[in-house]
């Protein structure tokens, strides 16, 4: 595979509050090939994007791109992890430096941000995560 496009979105009701994240893994003709959604606790939105992007980063590498493009629809991560946004929540700086540090064992990364249009699926299951979880209480 060239090309591994990654689709990451956490979400969050409450700032912070229960949380979860939804990833989607396409190959190059934009096929689904692993998905995953994952209720991570309480969180803020910006702390949910970054676990999100972690998970997805963890499991990059089993599907042998040459390249990897995380796709997000979160502005400021996709931005800070271009090193055009400083970092200033103590939280977020552990979050960030996180995947910053995972980036290196990663082939050649690009970061893309993308309507949330663009980024229903792992969106979806973001939510789905969080509706299970609503429905067990």
């Amino acid at each position: 595979m060239k090309i591994l496009n990654v689709y990451t979105d956490g979400a969050s009701r409450g700032n912070p509050g229960p949380a979860s994240i939804g990833i989607v893994f396409k190959d190059e003709q934009g096929q689904i090939i692993w998905q995953q959604n994952k209720d991570i606790g309480s969180a803020t939105n910006n702390e949910a994007e970054y676990k999100a992007l972690i998970y997805a980063m963890k499991h990059a590498n089993r599907h042998h791109p040459k390249k990897i493009v995380f796709h997000s629809d979160s502005e400021l991560i996709i931005r800070q992890m271009r090193g055009e946004f400083k970092i200033k929540n103590p939280g977020i700086q552990k979050l960030f430096l996180d995947a910053w540090n995972r980036k290196i064992d990663l082939v050649e990364t690009e970061f893309v941000s993308v309507p949330r249009e663009k980024n229903k699926e792992a969106d979806k299951l973001a939510n789905q995560a969080l509706d299970q979880e609503k429905l067990e209480i």
